[in-house]
């Protein structure tokens, strides 16, 4: 089959088409042909050899897919040969077949085609977990989460809306607060020309913050929470070391978590997709909610992609199409 490997670390143009063996399922697994790929951070970052795969893991990259399912290992009664489905992946998206355990598989939701549905597994798993079996985020409770125009941020915003919860985001341009209202989000901030704190602060201060920067964020982040408020770590793309009062954490009852996806075990993942197959595919199967696609890319030029993505441009989802 052909894929896209990642030839050393280093930056977009390391990555480089190959030639690999098919993968072979194992017991509780599944082989999906893969149609589409998405692109996300995390890829980007083991890309840079920052994050690697965990044990028995694919060295390729890409964490989640679409495609028709042609293979299933032992044990494995759904879902079946022929299904079509999204996955979440433990990596190896970026090639013509992947190999995932089955429970980690949903159904492609009614109104979506496979191209939105390679959207779906990595950020849905991810804001599922974090913001609302990690956060504990509750209707009618403020919620902010930065970088609301990535694929992250869309996601958050129409899941935090459609949970009724007030919305609030940054965004770092103009288009990208105007985007981000459209989804959902009752005030969306221009962090470079308006200081968030003070404008989340106005509305009461948020209950439960989702971050992906990190370093200078992390103090400016508690100062916005309100009092009993959640803050909830999943990325530092500005730095993973910061200096924190630790009075304010105390006296007003704030709590800091945080995660990562991958590493965690195949049953932790199975139970997030039975939450996800619950709570959030017949909001995806009614239109209520649905990915925010921003540009296609052929496998091929998996570099121009990641490109893409780490000039933050992009507002939304970016693909690989495979098939």
């Amino acid at each position: 089959m052909q894929a896209v490997e990642i030839t050393k670390p280093g930056g977009p143009d390391v990555l480089a088409l190959t030639d690999r063996p098919m993968p072979e399922p194992a017991h509780d697994q599944v082989v999906i042909k893969v149609a589409y790929a998405g692109v996300n951070r995390p890829d980007a970052l083991q890309r840079a050899g920052l994050y690697n795969p965990p044990p028995g893991a694919s060295d390729l990259p890409g964490l989640e897919a679409a495609g028709e399912v042609v293979a299933v290992g032992a044990g494995v009664t759904d879902p079946k040969i022929g299904d079509q489905v999204c996955a979440l992946l433990p990596g190896g998206g970026y090639a013509e077949y992947a190999a995932t355990p089955a429970a980690h598989c949903l159904p492609v939701p009614d109104r979506l085609d496979l191209k939105q549905a390679a959207c779906l597994p990595e950020t849905f798993f991810t804001v599922w977990s974090n913001v609302f079996m990690r956060g504990g985020l509750q209707a009618g409770e403020r919620f902010l989460v930065h970088g609301g125009s990535s694929g992250i941020g869309t996601t958050a915003i129409q899941l935090a809306r459609a949970k009724s919860a007030r919305v609030f985001t940054t965004a770092g341009s103009d288009e990208k607060c105007a985007a981000c209202r459209d989804l959902g989000a009752e005030l969306a901030i221009n962090y470079k020309t308006d200081d968030f704190v003070e404008k989340v602060k106005a509305e009461g201060g948020a209950d439960v913050i989702l971050d992906m920067v990190g370093g200078p964020y992390m103090q400016r982040n508690l100062k916005t929470l309100a009092d009993d408020g959640r803050l909830v770590q999943i990325a530092f793309l500005q730095g993973m070391k910061a200096e924190l009062n630790m009075v304010q954490l105390m006296t007003r009852r704030l709590t800091m978590t945080g995660s990562t996806l991958r590493p965690q075990s195949d049953l932790a993942k199975a139970r997030i997709a039975d939450d996800l197959r619950r709570e959030v595919w017949p909001l995806l199967s009614a239109g209520k909610i649905a990915p925010v696609m921003d540009q296609e890319f052929a496998l091929a030029d998996a570099a121009a992609a990641h490109t893409r993505m780490e000039s933050s441009a992009h507002i939304g989802k970016i693909v690989l199409k495979v098939a």
